[in-house]
């Protein structure tokens, strides 16, 4: 599903990422570990597409990514990638279902059927009934359930996550965790996930490690 080869990125004199080369598989759950500074968060940025190479191809279901320009690269992103980071970053003034309409509304859809959409995401997340709750309303743990719930509704081919329950307490970073599973069984999303968590990274199908630019 996504190939990535021989991916470098420099900033100035410094190379973050040294040649990774990575393959994720369609409905699979990745997690990608190692020290800070290894290199782990650029290459999910650049995997995501929010940063470009300094060299290096990334395959997308056998589309060269890295050779898209700025507004077809904006467009990919919006119908195909859902990301979600340890700060939620949800807009304070509207409320869950508005924060998760926004990508759809970017796509195009109509407000009817993003809202149809929207609603039926934080049904699947057990947020149906706080809707119309702004985020200063809800805990922690359902704001980045909503994030997550944002994140999906394009449909979108994977999902990356940064540190999602890095911001939570152990048992709401628990619930997180295991919606990703619930994720992959019920709409066989991908997911890759950067985590300093190891009963995360361990829940993985597979566990990536990476070392000053490169994985081991």
């Amino acid at each position: 599903m996504i190939i990535g080869k021989q991916i470098k990125k420099q900033y100035g004199s410094l190379e973050v990422l040294k040649g990774v080369d990575i393959h994720i598989k369609e409905s699979e759950v990745v997690s990608v570990v190692g020290s800070s500074g290894a290199g782990k968060t650029t290459l999910l940025t650049i995997l995501g597409t929010l940063d470009r190479p300094s060299s290096g191809d990334i395959l997308f279901n056998n589309i060269n990514i890295t050779s898209l320009n700025e507004k077809k690269l904006a467009a990919f992103r919006n119908q195909h990638i859902g990301f979600v980071f340890q700060f939620h970053h949800l807009l304070p003034e509207f409320t869950a279902i508005e924060n998760v309409c926004i990508p759809a509304f970017i796509n195009k859809t109509s407000k009817k059927d993003a809202e149809i959409k929207a609603n039926e995401l934080l049904d699947l997340l057990g947020l149906k009934h706080r809707a119309h709750h702004k985020p200063s309303e809800l805990s922690g743990g359902e704001q980045q359930r909503v994030a997550v719930a944002r994140a999906l509704i394009n449909n979108p081919k994977v999902i990356f996550a940064d540190e999602p329950s890095g911001n939570l307490d152990s048992e709401n970073a628990q619930n997180l965790h295991q919606l990703f599973f619930t994720l992959r069984k019920e709409l066989k999303q991908t997911i890759v996930v950067v985590t300093h968590n190891e009963v995360l990274a361990n829940m993985a199908d597979r566990k990536l490690i990476m070392k000053d630019g490169l994985i081991l």
